[in-house]
């Protein structure tokens, strides 16, 4: 339970995960989270949500919610990945708090422009790694600690998208009455972010790097960011390579990386087998440990551990750990919450997300094709 103060939340994107697990989780939260505002620049998005979850007050851009009255704490930013650092900023200025979803900006320059907000503003800026607040990754850690670590796996190898949100059991409804403005903006973005992440002549150099940059930076991001929960940030990336798909698309990528002492193998991409196969893997000299991830968007999969080792009598063991069933967007909520009541320090800052661009920067420095 909270300690009496209750946060009103304004969401802003109101597409698939708002609708299957943001705003449903925050409805459910209600001793510390009310959501008092919705905002996309899709009336048809508004409108479902609006009537769906009963929040009256819509709006179609930040500014127009922030210049409301309507009373926000924290600002809950679910939009196209383009448009993140520039909305962050904004509800930072507006002394608002900010949850963001992965990954939270594009540049290294958006993540110090961002970082300034939050010092400036004294916001707290909380980046969606949920992942990283699964339990059964602290019982990792503590599994590993002390131990001299030989070989590492990180892999997310998945099934489309789809197979899984389809079986959420939230009835989410898809919507494209986005103004034409909207998707130019985006494209212009995209392709300015890829030439001041690579350079011009990088950029343009091959058509899969504009997929692969997306790909990695957010697919990517839930794995490398994990692995940097569990290693902290390599040396360096040894090798990388990836596929080319349909000559402009890169869906399968491998990339070594060199820490003191061992080297963790990573692997991604999406495919069209409806399996989610997603963990890290964890070699000493007497033990393996693996984190297993299930699908976020079907409630009351367990994310597991598995600890296989030799005991010291000679006899094999393997345990499976369970600690809870409590899906990690909601395990989440009351860490934010601790943040913005309590001052709480929290994990998931911009300094800390603003290292995944530079580890897909490395894999793409060291990109084999």
């Amino acid at each position: 339970m909270s300690d009496g103060k209750i946060l009103s939340v304004a969401v802003v994107g109101c597409g698939e995960v708002a609708q299957i697990a943001h705003i449903p989780n925050l409805l459910v939260a209600s001793d510390k989270y009310k959501v008092t505002a919705l905002c996309d620049i899709s009336k048809q998005s508004l409108e479902l949500c609006s009537k769906r979850f009963g929040i009256n007050d819509v709006f179609t851009s930040v500014p127009e919610m922030l210049a409301s009255q309507v009373p926000i704490d924290l600002v809950f930013i679910l939009t196209a990945d383009q448009f993140h650092a520039e909305q962050i900023i904004q509800c930072a200025q507006a002394k608002k708090h900010v949850f963001i979803e992965k990954p939270m900006a594009q540049t290294l320059a958006e993540y110090d422009a961002v970082e300034r907000a939050r010092l400036d503003n004294g916001v707290v800026i909380f980046v969606g790694y949920m992942r990283r607040y699964a339990t059964a990754l602290e019982r990792l850690k503590e599994e590993i600690k002390g131990k001299e670590i030989k070989y590492v796996r990180v892999r997310d190898i998945i099934g489309n998208n789809r197979y899984f949100t389809s079986q959420s059991g939230m009835y989410q409804q898809y919507f494209r009455d986005h103004p034409a403005s909207a998707g130019t903006e985006l494209a212009k973005r995209r392709d300015a972010n890829l030439i001041e992440n690579l350079g011009e002549e990088r950029a343009k150099s091959d058509p899969r790097n504009a997929h692969g940059w997306s790909l990695l930076h957010s697919l990517g991001s839930h794995d490398l960011s994990a692995m940097r929960d569990v290693l902290g940030m390599p040396e360096k990336c040894v090798v990388a390579t990836r596929s080319a798909d349909d000559g402009d698309q890169s869906w399968w990528w491998t990339a070594l990386f060199q820490y003191k002492g061992f080297k963790a193998y990573y692997e991604m991409a999406i495919d069209e087998v409806a399996f989610f196969d997603a963990h890290i893997e964890v070699y000493t000299n007497d033990s393996r440990v693996k984190i297993q991830y299930d699908t976020p968007y079907v409630k009351g999969l367990p994310i597991k551990l598995t600890i296989q080792k030799q005991l010291p009598n000679g006899d094999y063991s393997e345990q499976v750990v369970r600690p809870t069933y409590v899906d990690p967007y909601t395990l989440e909520l009351p860490i934010l919450y601790d943040a913005i009541v309590s001052g709480k320090e929290y994990k998931t800052t911009p300094g800390d997300a603003k290292n995944d661009t530079v580890l897909v920067k490395m894999v793409m420095d060291a990109l084999v094709d």
